[in-house]
C-alpha cells in the first residue's frame, strides 16, 4: 500500500501562521479548530494548488456529482498513513456543498430567488495538506505519494521560509440589515404555523439573512471573527472570483473514521449572559425546556432515519442525547447519533442520503424544505450547507455551515435560524435568529 510522506514544521497554535503564506492561491481553503479559544476541537487542515476544481454544473443531478468527487479519489490514488499516525487526511477532497446542493438529490421547487449565484458545490483535489495536531502540539506536511518531488520541495520551501504575506483591512459600507421586516418574518412564521396545525410537519427551520456592503480583505474579516466567536467547525475558502466563504460553525454533521458514524445536532438555543448566575440560569433554562427537548429529539429521528439509509441495519445508536455545550454567544443543546457504514456504501453515499442535515430543515425532511423554499425569498447558498473533508482512506469530517458569511460581489451575507414548532412564539423566535449572528454582525461593524 503506498504511504503518505509526513514532514514536520515547528508547531503553530494559530493556523493563520501557515495560511497566510498561500490564502490568495488557487483553491486556498483552511478547516480550523479555532484553538485555543474553542476547546473541542484537535487538528486544523490547510491545502491549495488543488490537481482538480469539481464543481457542480448546471442541471447536474446530485448523485452523479458525488460520483464524480468518487472518480477524482480513485485517481488520486489510495494511501494509508505512517504507523501511528493519527492524522485525518491522506490526501483528498476538500471544499463545500451548498444547502442548494440538496436541490439536486431531492425534488423541490424552485420558488426563492437565487441573487447570490454561489455554485452548489466546490471541492478541491488536493494531493497534499498542513495538518496541525493541537492534542500533540505538532504541525506536518503530509504529502500524498503522487505528489511530484518538486512540488514537495516549493511546499517544505514555502513554509519553512519567511512569511512576507501582506495583512489587509476590511470593512462594512453601512451597518448590516435584515432582508426581512419583523411584520414579514411573523408572516412567514404564522404560515408556518398552520401547516404544523394541518398536520403537515412538525417542525420548521425559519431563517432571515442580512447583508451590508462591504470592502477589502475577508481574511482580515475572518481572523477578527475568529477572535471574537472560536467554534470548532471554523472554516475559510478562497474561491476563484475574488469571493470567500467564512464559517464559524459549533455543528459537526457527519463525520466517518474506520467505517464509524458520528452525527451531532444541536437543537435548542439560550443566549449567553454576561452576569454568571443569569448565564447559569439560562442553561439551566435550556436543558429543561420540554420545548427545546422535544425540537432537539423530533430531529434525533429524522437522524436516525438518515443514517440508516447507509448504515448497518441495527448499528444506529443515540448515546448521547440532550447535552450541554456552550460558546461565547449562546448555550445549545446537542444530541448525538452513531452507526457503522453498511459493507457496499462509502462516506459519499452517506452524504447523498443525509443531505443536508436534519437540524436546520425540520421535520420531516422533504416536506420541511419545501416549505423553507416557499418562505424563505432567497436562497440559502453557503448557509446550512458543509465545509468538509473526504480523504482517499475514506475518511471524512464534515460541518453544518451555520455561523457563516459570504464575502461576494462587494457584499457580505449571514444568516439566522432557529426551529418553529407549535407552541413557538414569534417574537422570541425572530430575537433568537439575530441572537446567533450578532457577534458576527457587531465584529464587523466594529472594524
Amino acid at each position: 500500500m503506498p504511504t503518505c510522506t509526513l514532514h514536520p514544521l515547528p508547531y503553530q497554535p494559530d493556523p493563520a501562521a501557515y495560511f497566510a503564506r498561500l490564502r490568495q492561491a488557487p483553491g486556498a481553503i483552511l478547516l480550523d479548530s479555532a484553538r485555543p479559544g474553542a476547546e473541542r476541537g484537535r487538528f486544523d487542515l490547510l491545502s491549495a494548488w488543488p490537481l482538480q476544481h469539481l464543481q457542480a454544473q448546471p442541471d447536474e443531478d446530485g448523485r452523479t456529482f458525488l460520483q464524480r468527487l468518487r472518480a477524482g479519489l480513485a485517481q488520486l490514488g489510495h494511501a494509508q498513513l505512517p504507523a501511528g499516525s493519527e492524522l485525518p487526511f491522506a490526501g483528498g477532497l476538500i471544499g463545500y456543498l451548498s444547502y442548494d446542493f440538496g436541490r439536486r438529490l431531492e425534488h423541490l421547487p424552485s420558488q426563492a430567488v437565487d441573487d447570490l449565484g454561489l455554485p452548489d458545490a466546490q471541492l478541491g483535489l488536493y494531493a497534499w495538506a498542513l495538518v496541525t495536531d493541537h492534542q500533540r502540539a505538532t504541525s506536518q506536511l503530509v504529502l500524498h505519494p503522487s505528489l511530484p518531488g518538486s512540488e514537495r520541495e516549493r511546499l517544505i520551501a514555502l513554509f519553512e521560509g519567511v512569511d512576507n504575506a501582506e495583512h489587509g483591512s476590511f470593512q462594512l459600507l453601512a451597518p448590516m440589515a435584515g432582508d426581512l421586516q419583523p411584520e414579514q418574518y411573523k408572516a412567514a412564521f404564522d404560515r408556518v404555523q398552520r401547516y404544523i396545525q394541518a398536520g403537515d410537519c412538525y417542525q420548521i427551520n425559519l431563517t432571515q439573512r442580512f447583508r451590508a456592503p462591504c470592502q477589502g480583505d475577508p481574511w482580515h474579516a475572518y481572523q477578527a471573527l475568529r477572535k471574537a466567536c472560536p467554534t470548532p467547525f471554523s472554516g475559510y475558502q478562497q474561491l476563484a472570483d475574488g469571493s470567500a466563504l467564512l464559517s464559524f460553525s459549533p455543528e459537526r454533521f457527519i463525520r466517518v473514521s474506520q467505517r464509524q458514524v458520528e452525527t451531532r445536532p444541536i437543537k435548542g438555543t439560550r443566549p449567553r449572559a454576561s452576569n454568571p448566575a443569569e448565564d447559569m440560569r439560562n442553561a439551566e433554562e435550556l436543558l429543561h425546556s420540554p420545548k427545546d427537548r422535544s425540537e432537539n429529539l423530533m430531529i434525533v429521528d429524522l437522524l436516525r432515519n438518515d443514517l440508516g439509509r447507509t448504515c448497518e441495519i441495527g448499528s444506529v445508536k443515540v448515546p448521547e442525547l440532550f447535552s450541554l455545550e456552550s460558546y461565547p454567544n449562546v448555550h445549545h443543546l446537542v444530541s448525538s447519533i452513531t452507526g457503522q457504514l453498511a459493507s457496499d456504501k462509502d462516506a459519499l453515499d452517506l452524504i447523498g442520503d443525509s443531505f443536508p442535515g436534519g437540524s436546520i430543515t425540520g421535520a420531516p425532511k422533504i416536506r420541511a424544505m419545501q416549505i423553507i423554499d416557499e418562505l424563505e425569498p432567497a436562497r440559502r447558498a453557503l448557509y446550512c450547507g458543509s465545509l468538509l473533508y473526504v480523504d482517499v482512506r475514506g475518511e471524512m469530517d464534515s460541518s453544518i455551515a451555520i455561523r457563516s458569511l459570504l464575502v461576494k460581489g462587494g457584499q457580505v451575507s449571514c444568516w439566522g435560524g432557529g426551529a418553529v414548532v407549535a407552541d413557538s412564539e414569534w417574537q422570541a423566535e425572530y430575537e433568537e435568529s439575530i441572537a446567533k449572528v450578532r457577534v458576527l454582525m457587531e465584529t464587523l461593524q466594529g472594524l
